[in-house]
């Protein structure tokens, strides 16, 4: 069965939260999660199997932040290539037959012009240089995620139509404000939405920025303004900090009584995102099992 196939007739479960789960392996002090793709990727790689046997059905490859414009911060700028196909086949090789892999793509860390110095070119140049090298390393769908603005969302899906013809799944990242939903940059759900999938995404949806409870009302939204797939990965919960840790508030149990809601509405695709474990997804999986 195709990934395709798999989210039309039976839906897909995603991940949780890698970031989360590189902390607790020690992952700290600010470093970018990419350095681990090059210095240890026993523990990436076993974060991705954690996540399969839990129930996942999709992993994300560790390449939030592995476009050569955010890397360059880190100075691993001209390790692109080989850490996007790295993590690539690291993920891939954690898996099984009827396991899939999606190729992660995060915002670049500056603003696009004319509010910052990167131009829409240049922003589709690096996500497809990146969608380039996941492909060709095995990923089975690349996923545009967490965007706060929509024109680097559609500059990503531009840049990897470029270079190959993989489904696109992407979301954007939303805050509740008094008026309902808008990201960082003031979009609303409905053209946000709308825009991604008439740029040729094959699923659409939201994932970090707010806890499950608010993201229930959100995938309400999403589903009313569109008949593609629909993503769906909450926090788990709005962070606090306790002394030196953060904290993330929504137990699995809790995140589970809203993702059954949420499935409920409608929605083929869900997982987590910051906070959430291999534990949440385990429960998401049985309780999928079941209905």
């Amino acid at each position: 069965m195709t990934l395709i196939e798999k989210i039309q007739n039976q839906g897909l479960i995603f991940d949780g939260a890698l970031g989360t789960m590189l902390i607790q392996q020690g992952l700290g002090g600010g470093k970018a999660s990419e350095f681990w793709i090059l210095e240890k990727p026993e523990i990436v790689q076993a974060i991705h199997k954690a996540y399969f046997d839990a129930g996942a059905d999709i992993v994300t490859t560790n390449t939030f932040g592995a476009s050569a414009i955010k890397l360059q911060k880190s100075g691993l700028g001209s390790h692109a290539e080989r850490i996007n196909t790295l993590a690539a086949q690291l993920a891939r090789a954690a898996g099984t037959d009827g396991k899939f892999v999606a190729g992660d793509i995060g915002p670049l860390g500056d603003l696009l012009a004319p509010s910052g110095t990167i131009s829409v070119e240049m922003a589709a140049e690096a996500f497809a240089a990146q969608a380039d090298a996941l492909s060709n390393a095995g990923a089975d769908a690349i996923i545009v995620e967490t965007m706060y603005d929509l024109n680097e969302a559609l500059a990503a899906i531009k840049g990897i139509q470029s270079v190959c013809s993989l489904p696109i799944i992407a979301t954007l990242t939303f805050q509740r404000i008094p008026s309902g939903f808008a990201t960082m940059m003031g979009d609303r759900v409905e053209v946000g939405i709308k825009s991604l999938r008439d740029a040729g995404a094959f699923a659409v949806g939201a994932n970090c920025s707010i806890g499950s409870d608010a993201m229930v009302d959100l995938a309400r939204e999403i589903r009313d303004f569109v008949d593609i797939p629909v993503i769906i990965q909450p926090n788990a919960g709005i962070p606090e900090i306790k002394g030196l840790e953060t904290v993330y508030p929504e137990s699995a149990d809790y995140f589970l009584k809203n993702i059954r809601i949420i499935k409920s509405e409608g929605i083929e695709i869900v997982g987590g995102c910051c906070g959430t474990t291999p534990e949440y997804i385990r429960l998401i999986a049985e309780s999928i099992s079941k209905h």
